[in-house]
């Protein structure tokens, strides 16, 4: 491939790059890759990425400014010829729960027009079709279907009958009879009544013909009505009334819709919202399992556990000292009692408020925050009974295009929504009408399902989104944009992908490069690798170690070379004999056991009522295309479960019908990918409580015991020898009002954290700041010989966190780093036994070379007698493990079925499994 235009830049110093020169073609495929730490991330996201946006936003006007996050401008000394640049990257950034996959992107709003423009109204009370008129409509339909008809034509009017007698009305029709005006205004009695009353005024009563005098009538009754008629119907002596109107309106029943616009389609607005659950489409109700979640304890035991809290132990004493006058044993267990004593609990007796009272106090304090969140503790969220979860009123549930109101539309996976609207079922006025809005929904949605997420459904909370997800659902919305000139830097589009979607997103990468556009990719995956046309590799290590290209070129040259990365690609290095190699140390001390935990007749969301058996005290990896049901099943239904069984009731496992081997374990604990902390404060160091042990070293320094200082002084948390300044933060916050906040470096502490008498305070001649500063790999040089410490450090070596900062702040960590680092605490710290350990896409963020050591780290968890289970896309993971079980054919509908179960060996032999295609495909490489 020939390029012509390129981006260059020299002297890149951001954090570990080590000064580095770099040239790199625009309008292709570039595939960044080298281990855990060497800089990727440095390169692409905070070199890149930031410069190509500071340059484009320093374009904008100030006004426009205001709205956009800035980044800071990378440590580099020149730049040529760089773009716009536009990052996706793997973390789901949304909080809110009113936010789909709909309005992420945009097609709720597509829909929203399309039901504005042609869906049609069915009364909601009696199902029957309600039409919207014009004048001509109504004209065509009385010739139509009440030709030579006697009819009377009216109008509704709240004028004063005087006023309509000069204007020369004559008649009213009052109580099913035609009454003169004259008549009715001589008598003064009624006249007062009337006139605060709608009245029905006569404009004509007439035969049905096709000539001028119906039209003309009508027209008149039209507009003085308002865009609103009625003609009564004359059969024998009976009179039918049928009503015309320009708004929808049922000509039954007089139930008046209004007007359709896209406003009244969406639940962000209270037009349009459900009135119940406010447009997010559940409410949060009472759960008796979470208020009384031991239900084999007894009321005088703490059944009732909001009640066993300080601050309301009151309602507790009230209930104790009145329970046997109202029936109440305080002795018995309350799974023994009775409906009638749970009603007694819950809505309370004489001497005593119920639980429902409890929270019906509370609820008058929901102003304070705190009274707010211990509410919330006891609720769950359960589907809205008046809007059955669509969000909308029933008025406007009541338009719908063929049988779907726009919620159920927005409840069809993206597959079936492509399906539907290949040919949908509307009228050919109508499908011209919504031709454009038609083509855009169809050219979105297809977008979607390229990338492998035709499971989605676009009524889905975008916050359930993984980070994965969130990052295509981007990438598709990226390629409907058509931009071209720009710079794209994805980061790891391939996670949580089966291998068989792979291709998918290269196509999709492939397109956005084609219409112009530089596309830059921090990847691992080979088979993404394979498919750049132009590969940067860093190294040669992580942290210190790193921040060197070690190749820049073509793929053709990179596949030829000796990196690192390409001996894996060529098959020079192999996963799993590293791997093997490495257990030859823990073979001889595996615990051995026939026990298994068996999940039986799993129904929830898309699952078949399947059934599964884990062998204990061994790897089970839980394989299958994305949406296929893997989450659902080892998450919310098996995680859940067991986690209710030892005491945490936060949330209820989806539908099952039993489990067995139960007994056989200790404790279950889900190690995800969720952040170690919500603070900056947090950090590996205190999470792994390395940082406990470091300040006792430094506590008993003599320089410190001479002044007295105990290891709290050398906290930032804590007042002692933190900054007094910035209170350990290391920075000042700024507020700019009209701009954006400026966080400024503690001109106190110089972004230490620390006071000067702690500074002084020197270990092998760091100070605990110069610590908190300090790589995994260089703490381990300098604590060396501290057994506790370097032990914990060495596990965050072993999974390849080498290159992390001892006191990098929690929210800046990778949801794979996160995770790593909980893998690490349960190893260094706990070392329990009989756990179930259950983990989701471990290998994210992890190049080919760590994976052999992170299944390392994984088999000692069950060299120490514990079951590891992880969902898992990685097939050199996956053809390590010790038990497959395989999910799938597909994802949604297609998936939920349980395709295989076994040795990895034997997976290969099931034709049916599309992971087994995948690492059949995966070993011709080789």
């Amino acid at each position: 491939m020939r390029f012509t235009n390129w981006l260059e830049i020299k002297g890149i110093k951001q954090n570990n790059l080590k000064n580095i020169d770099i040239k790199m073609p625009h309008d292709c495929v570039i595939a960044v890759t080298g281990v855990s730490g060497s800089g990727k991330s440095s390169l692409a996201f905070d070199t890149i990425f930031a410069e190509g946006q500071w340059r484009f936003i320093e374009s904008l006007s100030s006004y426009a400014r205001l709205f956009i996050e800035k980044l800071d401008r990378p440590d580099v000394e020149e730049v040529k010829n760089i773009r716009p640049a536009i990052a996706l990257k793997q973390r789901n950034p949304i909080k809110s729960s009113r936010s789909t996959v709909g309005t992420l992107t945009e097609i709720y709003d597509l829909f929203r027009i399309l039901y504005s423009k042609v869906s049609e109204p069915k009364c909601p009370k009696c199902g029957k079709p309600i039409k919207r008129y014009d004048i001509s409509s109504v004209y065509q339909e009385l010739i139509s279907d009440y030709l030579n008809k006697r009819a009377i034509i009216l109008f509704e009017s709240t004028e004063p009958l005087s006023s309509l007698q000069s204007r020369g009305f004559y008649r009213i029709l009052r109580d099913s009879s035609q009454t003169n005006l004259k008549e009715v205004i001589d008598i003064v009695d009624i006249i007062k009544d009337d006139i605060e009353n709608n009245h029905q005024v006569i404009v004509d009563r007439i035969v049905i013909h096709d000539e001028g005098r119906l039209s003309d009538s009508l027209e008149l009754a039209w507009r003085e009505g308002g865009g609103r008629l009625i003609i009564m119907i004359i059969e024998e002596s009976v009179q039918v009334p049928i009503v015309f109107s320009d708004n929808a309106m049922c000509q039954q029943c007089g139930l008046s819709l209004p007007a359709p616009a896209p406003i009244l389609f969406s639940f962000n607005h209270p037009v349009g919202a459900c009135p119940e659950c406010k447009g997010f489409g559940n409410i949060l109700i009472l759960d008796e399992s979470l208020i009384i979640p031991n239900n084999t304890l007894t009321l005088s035991e703490g059944a009732i556990e909001p009640w066993e809290k300080p601050a309301f132990t009151w309602f507790k004493e009230q209930l104790m000292a009145n329970a046997s006058k109202n029936g109440v044993d305080v002795k018995k267990a309350i799974s023994e009692f009775s409906e009638d004593e749970i009603k007694v609990l819950f809505k309370g007796g004489k001497g005593f408020y119920g639980i429902n009272d409890f929270f019906e106090i509370l609820n008058d304090k929901r102003y304070k925050f705190h009274i707010r969140i211990f509410i919330n503790r006891y609720k769950i969220p359960q589907i809205c009974p008046k809007c059955l979860g669509k969000r909308l009123k029933s008025e406007v549930l009541s338009y719908k295009i063929d049988r779907f109101d726009i919620g159920e539309i927005s409840g069809l996976t993206i597959t079936e929504l492509i399906k539907f609207f290949e040919s949908p079922p509307l009228s050919p006025h109508y499908l011209h009408v919504a031709k454009e809005a038609i083509k855009n929904i169809r050219y979105k949605l297809e977008f979607l399902e390229r990338v492998g997420l035709g499971y989605l459904t676009l009524d889905r909370q975008a916050l359930t989104l993984s980070g994965g997800e969130y990052q295509r659902v981007n990438l598709s919305n990226q390629l409907g944009a058509k931009l071209a000139g720009t710079i794209y830097i994805l980061d790891e589009p391939t996670v949580g992908l089966h291998s068989s979607d792979n291709k998918k997103v290269i196509e999709i990468i492939k397109e956005l490069a084609a219409l112009g556009n530089t596309i830059i990719v921090v990847e691992h995956d080979p088979e993404l690798i394979r498919a750049a046309d132009w590969v940067v590799e860093l190294g040669l290590g992580g942290g210190l170690k790193g921040g060197e290209v070690i190749f820049n070129g073509e793929i053709n040259e990179f596949l030829s070379s000796d990196t690192i990365t390409a001996k894996y690609l060529s098959g020079a290095l192999n996963v799993q004999n590293i791997f093997y190699n490495m257990m030859n140390k823990l073979a001889k001390t595996k615990t051995i056991t026939n026990n298994t935990l068996n999940l039986i007749g799993a129904k929830g969301h898309n699952l078949k009522n399947i059934s599964i058996e884990i062998p204990l005290n061994s790897l089970t990896v839980v394989s299958g295309v994305s949406g296929s049901g893997k989450s659902t099943l080892i998450v919310d239904t098996l995680y859940r479960i067991i986690s209710g069984h030892f005491g945490h009731f936060d949330n209820r496992p989806l539908e099952f019908d039993g489990i067995e081997g139960i007994e056989f374990l200790n404790g279950v604990s889900l190690v995800d990918q969720s952040p170690i902390g919500k603070s900056p404060r947090s950090n590996p160091a205190t999470y792994l409580k390395i940082f406990d042990l470091i300040r006792r070293i430094f506590a008993s320094l003599p320089e410190a015991r001479i002044f007295g200082y105990d290891p709290g002084f050398f906290s930032f948390n804590v007042e002692g020898g933190r900054c007094p300044k910035c209170q350990g933060e290391g920075f000042e916050r700024l507020e700019m009002y009209f701009f954006e906040d400026l966080f400024i470096k503690c001109d106190r502490c110089d972004g230490s954290r620390y006071s000067k008498e702690a500074l002084k305070v020197r270990f092998k001649g760091y100070s605990i700041s110069d610590v908190l500063d300090m790589t995994v790999d260089k703490a381990l040089e300098v604590f060396n010989g501290h057994g506790n410490i370097c032990k914990r450090l060495e596990l965050l070596k072993d999974v390849g966190l080498d290159y992390i900062k001892l006191g990098q702040p929690a929210t800046t960590l990778s949801g794979g780093e996160a995770q790593r680092i909980k893998i690490c605490a349960e190893l260094g710290i706990t070392k329990k036994k009989d756990f179930l350990y259950i983990m989701d896409e471990p290998t994210i963020g992890l190049h080919l070379h760590d994976i052999s050591q992170l299944l390392y780290v994984l088999r000692r968890l069950v060299d120490l007698g514990n079951t590891v289970v992880v969902i898992e896309h990685n097939l050199d993971f996956i053809t390590a493990a010790d038990h497959v079980i395989d999910i799938g054919v597909g994802a949604g509908v297609n998936g939920g079925n349980l395709i295989y179960s076994g040795s990895p060996h034997g997976l290969k032999n099931c034709a049916e499994s599309l992971t087994a295609k995948s690492i059949i495909e995966a070993a011709e490489h080789f």
